[in-house]
């Protein structure tokens, strides 16, 4: 039994793997050829749980699929479920990031409040499924700064650390963002249904649970 990856984002990839033993087989729905459903839900947890539904049903393994997004308190919550398409089709960094400062325009910085959150949903071949949800505070700046990450993330200074996203290097970024935490929600109960189905193969009992249910 292997784990599918609901995306086909590298660094997603790289960060659940730092989080499994090293011997877990996982790919991304890229690889096996798969195409990912649109992105239809009206909240993070609705569209993970899309994507991951859709990998887990065709392909018969366990999927593992994301959703995030930026949150602006001086924008009511926006963009949302619509942080990747802010600024519409197709979907680019640097137009999103744009029309976030021209929409804060005359906003002073403590009103300038917002987070990116993330929820990490697991869909197991027989309807097995459970979510995690991450999130990291911060302030939306006037200008980017920094040049690694991608999205709103030269924007956004984190809270305590006077450094944005992009400040960061990788594997501090993997450390504390949202969707790192919203991975780490899930692992252990990932490595469990990932066991449970290995021990199936192993001894020929079927003892896999129909439903998981994750307080998060």
């Amino acid at each position: 039994m292997r784990i599918v990856l609901a995306s086909n984002n590298q660094g997603k990839l790289r960060e659940l793997k730092d989080l499994l033993s090293s011997d877990v087989e996982i790919m991304t729905a890229g690889e096996l050829g798969l195409e990912l459903p649109e992105e239809t839900g009206a909240t993070f947890e609705e569209n993970a749980f899309l994507k991951a539904h859709a990998i887990a049903e065709a392909t018969k393994q366990i999927a593992v699929a994301d959703d995030s997004g930026l949150e602006v308190d001086a924008l009511h919550g926006a963009p949302g479920v619509r942080s990747a398409r802010f600024a519409g089709e197709p979907s680019d960094d640097a137009r999103n990031n744009a029309l976030l400062l021209a929409k804060l325009t005359g906003v002073p910085a403590k009103q300038r409040t917002g987070r990116f959150q993330s929820v990490v949903a697991v869909v197991g071949p027989q309807g097995e499924a459970f979510s995690a949800h991450g999130s990291i505070e911060g302030e939306i700046l006037e200008e980017p700064r920094g040049s690694g990450g991608f999205g709103y993330d030269p924007l956004f200074l984190i809270d305590g650390y006077n450094r944005t996203m992009a400040e960061l290097s990788l594997d501090e970024k993997n450390a504390i963002s949202h969707r790192a935490r919203a991975f780490r929600g899930v692992v252990e109960h990932l490595t469990a249904l990932l066991n449970t189905y290995n021990d199936c193969r192993v001894d020929g009992t079927d003892n896999r649970r129909s439903h998981i249910e994750v307080e998060t």
